[in-house]
């Protein structure tokens, strides 16, 4: 054999494993980047059990993935054959609901096919109808069944829209992997969720107990997580802060269960012997409480609840704790329990006239009352206060009246309140009055 044609098919050779080794770089660097989006997806999503921020949280990563433009993630509501979703690239926040099988996503949803449209205008399953209400041009679209680990499908990732060409069988396995990983965290979400309510409704019950052995108190518990809440929103507390307070507010009282049915619906006044009895609520409280499995921030309820009577100065009840030394939730709850005491309707007395309440409070700022949360607590909106105040009558409310008390706050009411005005008072003052007393307060 000639050595120049030797020599050319050691050449060609040499370009073919060059090829062939190209081939594997890029093989591998796909690989690489797709283990890259897994991990990096993995960790976003891996430690976010509130359901709708972990559907954002999925809809962007899976965006960014595939370099689309848009991302919805659809979920299946077996109880109403629905598809729905919170969350919508491009879309005004709020809940899209369907039929199961309607559309494209409906269709991948029951025959867990893939569907990946190049050019969605030539395609008869697409809707343009939702493009020409929205202005946007849908050019192409990946359709991608969610599976869980026994692989069932529960719900359906909806991609527009890839920059730069249409999605690729890379997109769709980079989609498939994603898709299992996403599955995972959403049933733990979905199943966090569902122990939440049980809990919720288990902390309700509990409550509700107590509003049954006295129905003249019924809904005092839950005014005074009302009431709390308020003040821990203006307050800054977290979300989880707040749901702790919520609950340790609805627990408060009860106590009261081991209180004397004489003692709790008496018509009069408390004798000394009577009152001292009905303070072992907060006693009884803690050791209910205690003996409830409370995990996470959960742990601090009974404290909370069990020193709604405590003082700052200590002067207050079962250890005479001072300032720090009680809980902050405890010193919102000794706020809010006292001022629905005092604004609501009793065995032996009609609601305390507001200028009396309001002095009251501020004679003791400091003293039995903490002055951080009870001057948040004069910020809550006036509008607010009485809807909490007024409860069960809250939507008879007149729309327009409301609206009138919207830009006011409880502080605005105690500025005219307590400079003592004589003759008409300003309008809000009147509304807020109207509904208060049951009629116009002229003073």
């Amino acid at each position: 054999m000639p050595e120049k044609l030797q020599q050319n098919m050691s050449t060609d050779a040499l370009l073919q494993q060059v090829e062939a080794l190209q081939k594997r770089v890029k093989v591998f660097e796909g690989e690489h980047e797709k283990l890259v989006t897994l991990l990096k997806v993995t960790r976003t999503i891996a430690t976010e059990l509130n359901l709708d921020k972990l559907l954002k949280l999925i809809m962007d990563e899976v965006r960014d993935a595939l370099k689309a433009d848009r991302c919805t993630v659809f979920l299946i509501d077996e109880d109403r054959h629905e598809l729905w979703s919170k969350v919508a690239h491009g879309v005004q926040p709020g809940e899209i609901r369907f039929p199961l099988e309607k559309g494209i996503a409906g269709y991948v949803a029951t025959t867990g096919r893939v569907l990946n449209i190049p050019d969605c205008y030539a395609d008869s399953r697409f809707n343009p109808e939702i493009d020409r209400q929205t202005g946007y041009h849908t050019r192409c679209m990946l359709t991608f069944p969610m599976r869980n680990k026994r692989g069932e499908i529960i719900g359906v990732f909806q991609v527009l829209n890839k920059k730069g060409g249409v999605f690729t069988r890379q997109d769709e396995e980079i989609l498939d992997a994603i898709s299992i990983i996403s599955a995972s965290q959403i049933e733990n979400a979905q199943l966090y969720e569902e122990q939440e309510r049980t809990f919720e409704s288990f902390v309700e019950t509990l409550a509700s107990t107590i509003d049954a052995r006295d129905p003249l108190t019924a809904g005092h518990s839950r005014r005074i997580m009302l009431y709390a809440d308020e003040i821990a929103r203006l307050a800054g507390f977290s979300a989880e802060k707040r749901r702790v307070l919520r609950r340790a507010a609805l627990l408060h009282d009860i106590g009261k269960i081991g209180v004397r049915e004489n003692v709790l619906t008496k018509e009069s006044r408390l004798t000394p012997e009577e009152y001292e009895h009905i303070k072992s609520h907060v006693v009884i409280t803690r050791t209910i409480l205690s003996k409830i499995h409370f995990s996470g921030l959960n742990k601090e309820i009974p404290d909370i609840a069990s020193t709604h009577h405590e003082k700052v100065d200590g002067t207050g009840y079962p250890e005479g704790l001072r300032g720090e030394q009680i809980p902050e939730g405890g010193r919102i709850l000794a706020i809010a329990d006292v001022f629905d005491a005092m604004t609501s309707h009793r065995h032996y007395r009609d609601r305390m006239d507001m200028q009396k309440v309001l002095a009251l409070f501020l004679h003791d700022e400091g003293k039995k009352y903490d002055t951080r949360f009870l001057k948040i607590f004069l910020e809550i909106p006036l509008k607010r206060l009485l809807q909490i105040m007024e409860g069960e009558n809250r939507p008879f409310l007149p729309a327009e009246d409301l609206e009138k008390l919207g830009e006011f706050t409880f502080r605005d009411l105690a500025n005219i309140l307590l400079a003592g005005h004589r003759g008409v008072r300003p309008e809000f003052v009147r509304i807020f009055e109207k509904y208060y007393y049951g009629e116009p307060q002229d003073k």
